[in-house]
């Protein structure tokens, strides 16, 4: 027991030991630790010191170059201002310099004024002296005048004003009669010129329509399904569309005679779709007429449409386009009405642009010159085709100018602008040049020769010569029977035997030339 309590106490002593030596050996550890983590911080010190010696340089010398750049900066901006205000400065001593010379000058001009004035005012005094020296001499020459002559101032005064009047007039009318020569012969002049270059630009082409339509069949026995039974399918087709139906020994075809083309083409589409379809039959015959009259009408607006397209020409009323288009199935002495009208209204832009007018003005009214040729109603036929175009154009909003040159282009009513005459020009032009319309050529002589007989019939003609197609009629008559009076009245009356005795187209010019010549021979 007494060896295991000192074997305890020994181990105890053992451990007390070991801990003591333990701690004095870490004491010893930790200063030598401390000891270096001191030398450490020292140089981490001196290190961090230096560094921030460094950087306080830096930053120095960072804010000095700043410094300097601002300064820089700042002198420049205060340069710059004292240039201004040396230029401001400089200015200003010019404009003073310039308002004092301005000055200067300006009281110079107010002296020389004042000493003009002054002068003006002798002068003026001068002139009032002799001005009453004059009226006192010219009264006392007036009144030894009067005593001459025996009459007075104002009746010597009307006499010469009656002599200057009689001679003013005499150089008057002879300087008028000069001038209005001068004027006919220039104004001849440039309208030939204006017409020809005006027919040189426009391409024309000749007339082809008529008055029958042919339908080609495949064979001859289609004719009689066209027929029918005791003829009832024709007598339908011609009852539905107004078409005369001309079947004769005209092998594979038959006519189709009719006035109105719209009508004709109705016949011959519906006759088409017939014949393909096979069914022929009254009731099969109205219903293919409708849809045809209806793909018709359609067409008509289409080609309406592409006319005004075509000529630029904008803001037509659709009543209007519709009567442009039914213009393709009308004809006016075989000449197709809208290509006739194309034609005009060409003409009369080039020509309207060449007089310096409002081409599309004039493109309009010779577009729509000849739109009353295509009534609407019976009833319309019976008013003049110029007058019924000129109520439709008012009726539809179209400017007076295209309104009074479509009532005035066969002189209906009276011209009351410079439109008006270009559209008639230009209609005669396209209906009277070669080609445009059809006349047999036996006929066509026959009615020159009429307008010249008629010409012949009375008193006192010598010549007479129908030209440009028969639409003027130039008479050459007899100075020594027939004076100036006369050959104004010879004209009247021949254009009233023309009127009321001869059928022609368009209108007629009569010209009744009276010339008087005086032959001497000098030996």
């Amino acid at each position: 027991m007494d060896n295991i309590t000192i074997i305890i106490i020994a181990a105890v002593a053992g451990l007390l030991i070991g801990f003591i030596i333990a701690k004095v050996l870490e004491k010893g550890k930790a200063g030598k630790t401390i000891s270096g983590a001191k030398k450490e911080a020292s140089g981490i010190l001196r290190e961090a010191k230096i560094e921030g010696e460094n950087i306080k340089k830096d930053k120095i010398f960072q804010a000095k170059e700043k410094f300097l750049e601002l300064k820089a900066e700042h002198e420049k901006v205060i340069i710059n201002k004292d240039k201004k205000i040396a230029e401001a400065e400089k200015r200003t001593r010019d404009k003073e310099s310039q308002i004092s010379s301005e000055l200067a000058k300006g009281k110079r001009l107010k002296e020389q004024l004042e000493a003009q004035l002054k002068d003006t005012e002798h002068k003026k005094e001068i002139f009032e002296k002799k001005q009453a020296e004059v009226e006192k001499l010219h009264k006392s020459q007036v009144q030894q005048l009067e005593v001459i002559s025996g009459l007075s101032a104002e009746e010597a005064k009307s006499q010469l004003l009656e002599s200057l009047k009689e001679t003013a007039k005499t150089d008057a009318m002879a300087y008028l009669q000069t001038t209005l020569e001068e004027a006919k012969l220039t104004a001849q002049q440039e309208a030939r010129k204006i017409v020809i270059n005006t027919i040189q630009r426009i391409g024309t082409e000749e007339a082809v329509e008529n008055c029958v339509s042919v339908f080609n069949l495949e064979s001859d026995d289609v004719k009689g399904r066209i027929i029918g039974r005791e003829g009832r399918n024709i007598r339908a087709i011609e009852a539905a569309t107004g078409v005369e139906i001309i079947v004769d020994d005209t092998p594979e075809a038959i006519i189709l005679s009719c006035f109105d083309s719209v009508r004709r083409e109705v016949a011959r589409l519906s006759l088409h779709r017939l014949v393909t379809d096979g069914r022929i039959h009254p009731a099969r015959i109205e219903e293919i007429v409708k849809k045809t009259e209806k793909q018709i009408n359609e067409e008509i607006v289409e080609i309406g449409k592409r006319t005004v397209i075509d000529l630029g020409i904008h803001g037509l009323h659709p009543e209007l386009i519709k009567a442009i288009g039914r213009m393709k199935y009308r004809s006016s002495y075989g000449q197709n009405l809208l290509q006739h009208s194309r034609e005009v209204a060409k003409l009369c832009g080039v020509m309207a642009a060449e007089l310096g007018l409002n081409p599309k003005i004039a493109k309009r009214a010779g577009l729509l010159h000849d739109i009353g040729k295509v009534p609407n109603t019976e009833v319309e036929v019976e008013t003049p085709h110029a007058i019924l175009g000129m109520q439709w154009a008012e009726k539809f909003g179209e400017k007076k100018e295209v309104c009074n040159a479509i009532g005035a282009h066969h002189d209906e009513i009276e011209m009351t602008t410079l439109i008006s005459p270009i559209v008639q020009v230009c209609d005669a032009i396209s209906g009277a040049r070669p080609g445009a319309r059809r006349q047999v050529l036996d006929s066509y002589i026959q009615r020159l020769k009429d307008l010249e007989d008629v010409a012949f019939g009375f008193q006192g003609v010598q010549k007479a010569y129908a030209i440009q197609a028969g639409r003027e009629l130039r008479v050459i008559v007899e100075s020594e029977k027939v004076n100036d009076d006369k050959a104004a009245e010879l004209s009247f009356e021949i254009s009233q035997k023309i009127q009321t005795d001869m059928t022609y187209p368009g209108q007629v010019k009569v010209t009744v030339i009276r010339e008087t010549r005086s032959v001497n021979v000098a030996k």
